[in-house]
């Protein structure tokens, strides 16, 4: 009689899996724009919000410009509805590793948006290659974050492991240069387009009003 019931639950189970793939894979078709769907990779939307997963390099000078007009455009078009994350993904050789363990850190204390267009002004605008003590102090009072806070938390190593991860999830997707885009984590946009990426990302929030 368990057996029984057990195999009626595996049943019932799969049958509800084949529901939800399906319902995902029919949501998924009706996205409009380019883009490829990252099979194996789960999906992060958040109801009523996509979230930009940007894979950058900021001594990269496209991730600048993408940063600067592409993303821009877009959170002035979406607003609260779209969340941009940066993924921190060196490509460019002799860098150290301090602006993206900056980054990290800062997100963590609430002020990542800031630290991320001040760190790219400041690599490409002001030609600041070296983040030492000193020119932390002086970009961290610009967005107002405490420095003993700040530096204690680079110290605790966590900024650095946080990169690492990031580029590890990097690697495993085969992202081979900055930037790579993926929406809600598992929708790849190769086209990084303002029109394009405003395209995909209207059709998943039309998704979710519809839902």
């Amino acid at each position: 009689m368990k057996s029984g019931q057990t195999q009626i639950s595996r049943i019932i189970g799969g049958i509800l899996l084949i529901s939800l793939l399906g319902w995902a894979n029919v949501a998924l078709s009706k996205i409009q724009g380019e883009y490829e769907l990252m099979e194996g990779e789960p999906s992060q939307h958040e109801a009523g919000k996509v979230i930009l997963f940007e894979f950058a390099d900021f001594y990269c000078s496209h991730c600048h410009m993408f940063e600067r007009v592409v993303g821009t455009k877009l959170k002035k078009e979406f607003g609260d509805k779209l969340e941009i994350r940066m993924v921190g993904f060196p490509v460019i050789p002799g860098k150290l590793p301090t602006a993206f363990e900056m980054y990290n850190q800062a997100v963590t204390m609430g002020k990542g948006p800031e630290m991320k267009q001040l760190l790219f002004q400041s690599i490409h605008e002001k030609d600041i290659q070296v983040f030492d003590k000193t020119m932390r102090a002086l970009l961290l009072k610009e967005i107002g974050l405490d420095p003993t806070e700040f530096e204690a938390g680079l110290a605790s190593g966590k900024p650095f492991k946080t990169l690492a991860k990031g580029r590890t999830w990097g690697e495993r997707i085969k992202v081979t240069h900055t930037p790579t885009v993926l929406l809600d984590g598992n929708i790849r946009v190769a086209n990084l387009t303002a029109e394009n990426l405003k395209t995909v990302i209207e059709s998943i929030l039309n998704q979710d009003s519809k839902s």
